[in-house]
């Protein structure tokens, strides 16, 4: 037994209605896409706090080597 068109009436009168299929097929890709830039927003965040992170190091090993020399 074949499953009946659930379509028919849009393609009968000639109009491109998008199946359940390939619309969730478009959002998986819309929702790939995002979340390879929320991806690389990550990094450049993750990157920028590493810089922050390394420069306070850094003034504080200024810092203890100027309150040791006194």
């Amino acid at each position: 037994m074949t499953k009946p068109n659930l379509y028919w009436f849009f393609q009968k009168w000639g109009i491109q209605e998008p199946s359940p299929l390939e619309t969730l097929a478009e959002k998986v890709e819309q929702l790939e896409e995002r979340i390879k830039l929320i991806e690389q927003e990550i990094v450049g965040q993750s990157n920028a706090l590493y810089e922050c992170w390394n420069s306070l190091d850094a003034r504080i090993d200024i810092l203890a080597e100027n309150k040791t020399d006194v």
